[in-house]
């Protein structure tokens, strides 16, 4: 007997943002950074290629790490909410006229086969994919909650939360308006450039009740394919601190924090993957959302500033500051690394 919902076909959809594979000059410091520090698992590792996953994920992976020359974003993938919208969603690439790859599965390891393009306005790698392993944790990390994939460990990261990405002011409209339009993110909150009020300064989007998934920023120095930052999740804002107090003694670099953005009203802590240099955010609490009719909440630029930073150090997006660097990505051919 089929249920209600099998009678209906809602069009291909995103599930989550499931999965960043980042380049790195050096994968030893890489994986002490997220492996022994913020407590990933390595799940696997076959060469320059190593896999994680947080302690509350059940898939193989969140992160890849690939020890390549170049510390750029490899791919942001999303996974969809059923096996046969990665063929829906090619087809409707194709009608749109976006040129697009077809990456088989096992190309990354665990994952089943992707649909890989650039974002139009973006020129970010995004890949679309449903099916993912779900290995069973290794007998030493094995926690007795059988929601966790791992027992907790080190600074105790439990989940990728979302990515933070930039292009160019002439193009981020575009950018933005087809990832709603197309991919069906919903603007939770959003402002606008000031001395360009149509312009889209920054814009936070979910598919998830999260207040984002996807933050899209307007980059001041004309780039686009930028990674701001990727954030994992942690349980408690106290987790923050205890992170800051941590890190700072094993000299990790800070960007900026702990602190609490007055957007998505969560804690944060900004710092560096002393092997690739990628931003990692570290983000707790915040506000979910689960009305249907939500209205996106703009931000008016004499307020903005208490969007960044409610309290706690601010964030500095001044000419030639730390906060505004960013990390590029790599183009459509980009050359994956097929592990055996």
């Amino acid at each position: 007997m089929t249920t209600l919902a099998d009678r209906y076909d809602p069009g291909p959809q995103i599930s989550h943002a499931g999965i960043i594979n980042i380049g790195t000059r050096d994968i030893e410091k890489s994986l002490w950074f997220f492996r022994d520090i913020l407590g990933m698992e390595e799940v696997e590792r076959h060469g320059n290629v190593a896999y994680l996953r947080a302690y509350q994920e059940l898939v193989h992976h969140s992160l890849v790490l690939t020890q390549q020359d170049q510390a750029i974003v490899n791919s942001y993938s999303f996974r969809t909410r059923r096996p046969e919208d990665v063929e829906l969603f090619h087809h409707e690439l194709q009608r749109l006229e976006v040129e697009s790859l077809e990456i088989p599965a096992g190309t990354e390891t665990g994952r089943g086969t992707a649909v890989r393009f650039l974002l139009p306005g973006g020129g970010h790698p995004f890949e679309l994919y449903y099916d993912i392993d779900r290995p069973e944790p290794k007998e030493e990390l094995r926690s007795k909650l059988p929601s966790n994939s791992s027992r907790r460990r080190g600074l105790g990261v439990r989940r990728l939360d979302h990515f933070n990405i930039q292009t160019a002011p002439g193009s981020i409209n575009q950018a933005e308006q087809w990832v709603r339009d197309v991919l069906g993110f919903k603007r939770r909150e959003y402002a606008y450039i000031p001395d360009s009020p149509n312009t889209v300064m920054a814009s936070w989007m979910s598919v998830t009740p999260q207040m984002h998934d996807l933050a899209m920023v307007a980059n001041r120095e004309e780039k686009t394919g930028q990674l701001h930052h990727l954030a994992y999740n942690l349980e408690n804002m106290s987790d923050a601190l205890t992170a800051a107090d941590i890190l700072r003694d094993l000299d990790v670099a800070f960007g900026v924090g702990p602190g609490k953005h007055g957007i998505g009203q969560a804690m944060y802590l900004y710092v560096h993957d002393p092997g690739s240099d990628h931003r990692v955010e570290l983000y707790a609490g915040g506000y979910l959302i689960f009305e249907p009719d939500h209205s996106a909440l703009e931000w008016k630029p004499v307020d903005f500033p208490e969007g960044l930073t409610w309290y706690g150090d601010p964030i500095d997006v001044t000419p030639g500051s730390r906060g505004r660097d960013t990390t590029g990505a790599a183009g459509l051919e980009h050359p994956f690394l097929v592990t055996a």
